[in-house]
């Protein structure tokens, strides 16, 4: 058997992604640790986790100990680093646990794979960092699209973190010859996602009739992708994507944030005077948007489900699991 370390299992992405991943791939054991935080909740894996192939570790990745013995005890030859501090609005209030996760983490991660993966000439080998479109800062058009190559220019602590992060997994790259590759997704939506996040905030306020919350004037553009394409993507490049390469995932879905709003109020058939303009949050970007051309093309990757059926799932999921998030 195969075994993968995959970091941060237990949050949204994490915990979609273990199940996706266990599901089509019988040979391989995932070792997954998290932290715990708000974000993390062992619930969103409850169907696996009395699995042999799954072993859950309740830790932090900025724990150089442990990280070291996690490393030494399962020798895992692929690790997926999806563990992060991930929230804009929480990394302007409090923007040093967002560098001490997000880069120092990272950097945990590196050193200690370095040490073990050295001794076997790093063969069979790779590192996965899971990044963000957020690192590449804003269009402040609607015609452009940012590519892998595209300048860093990160708005927000949260970015900056990120973007440090990747910039690091870069230099042990090239450096010290980890095997590395980075992936920039466009936002996620989906099951299992914190009520902090917008679709799943609007959903849960709307179905409490309470007020969804916009920014500003709520022309903020993102490009959504649900969580399952972000998977087999990930999957995706786990086998084929090659060292040293950054890959943009996106859909090309792109809606404006009073939209979204809008949508979320119709499918639920709530009134849409539940939308609650406040004010706009500092260095708020406008648009997000990814060309997705590199993997489509080079590694024949292409999302499979159309933003009007997943966002339907999603609410329908929310509307049938409120033990989970309100829980």
């Amino acid at each position: 058997m195969r075994i993968i370390l995959v970091t941060g299992g237990a949050g949204f992405i994490g915990s979609n992604f273990i199940r996706y991943f266990l599901t089509r791939n019988k040979n391989f054991i995932l070792i997954n640790m998290d932290k715990l935080t708000y974000a993390g909740n062992l619930k969103s894996l409850k169907e696996i986790n009395d699995s042999p192939r799954h072993h859950f570790i309740h830790g932090d990745i900025c724990n150089y100990e442990l990280v070291n013995y996690v490393m030494r005890k399962y020798r895992p030859e692929i690790i997926i680093n999806f563990a992060a501090e991930s929230h804009v609005d929480r990394s302007i209030s409090n923007p040093s646990i967002f560098a001490e996760t997000n880069i120092m983490g990272t950097l945990t991660l590196l050193e200690s794979a370095g040490r073990i993966w050295s001794k076997q000439g790093y063969k069979g080998c790779k590192f996965l960092q899971v990044s963000t479109d957020e690192v590449y800062g804003s269009i402040d058009n609607n015609t452009d699209y940012f590519f892998e190559d595209s300048c860093i220019q990160p708005n927000s602590p949260y970015s900056a973190s990120k973007a440090g992060a990747d910039l690091m997994v870069r230099a042990f790259s090239r450096s010290f010859g980890i095997p590395a590759v980075i992936s920039r997704c466009c936002n996620n939506y989906g099951p299992y996602q914190n009520r902090e996040k917008f679709i799943p905030k609007g959903i849960t306020c709307a179905l409490r009739n309470e007020p969804i919350p916009i920014y500003g004037d709520g022309k903020n553009i993102r490009e959504w992708i649900h969580v399952l394409d972000h998977c087999s993507a990930l999957t995706r490049l786990i086998f084929y994507g090659k060292p040293g390469e950054v890959y943009n995932i996106g859909t090309g879905d792109e809606l404006d944030n009073i939209e979204l709003a809008q949508r979320i109020l119709t499918d639920l058939e709530k009134p849409q005077d539940l939308i609650r303009f406040v004010n706009d949050r500092p260095g708020h970007d406008l648009r997000y948007a990814l060309s997705s051309r590199k993997i489509k093309n080079s590694l024949g990757w292409m999302p499979k489900i159309s933003f009007e059926e997943g966002l339907h799932q999603t609410i329908k999921w929310y509307k049938d699991n409120r033990d989970w998030w309100e829980g």
